[in-house]
């Protein structure tokens, strides 16, 4: 398989297991020292662990459905659709994969700018 393809299964896996609460699984697919951000509230979580605890308790009924994904070598952009109870939004969310095929960056994008919600001071850095 070529790097172009790993990628793209690499962003398919992480879909399909974040949606099924796979978490080892989900685990599976990251660098220890991922670097997830969100420009739009301003925060950057820092490793697998804290990533991992990030989504475990993210709140809601949320849900991602992957609508498409291109890929070019190590990188991809993924067009999703979010859906938390009945309250919908689309995001564009950027990966990075290190040279032995795991996520090391995830950059996720929304619509809006918005202030994130209290309760997870503990995983996050503001910029």
């Amino acid at each position: 398989m070529d790097e172009t393809s790993r990628t793209r299964s690499a962003v398919h896996a992480y879909f399909e297991r974040v949606e099924r609460r796979d978490w080892e699984g989900f685990g599976a697919l990251f660098a220890e020292d991922v670097v997830y951000e969100m420009p739009q509230s301003r925060e950057r979580i820092r490793g697998k662990a804290a990533y991992l605890q990030f989504n475990r308790e993210y709140p809601g009924d949320w849900h991602l459905q992957l609508r498409r994904v291109v890929a070019d070598g190590g990188h991809a952009a993924a067009w999703v659709d979010a859906r938390v109870g009945a309250e919908h939004q689309d995001a564009c969310v950027w990966f990075e994969l290190s040279g032995q095929g795991l996520i090391s960056r995830i950059i996720d994008y929304w619509p809006e700018p918005y202030d994130p919600p209290p309760g997870r001071e503990h995983l996050v850095e503001r910029w």
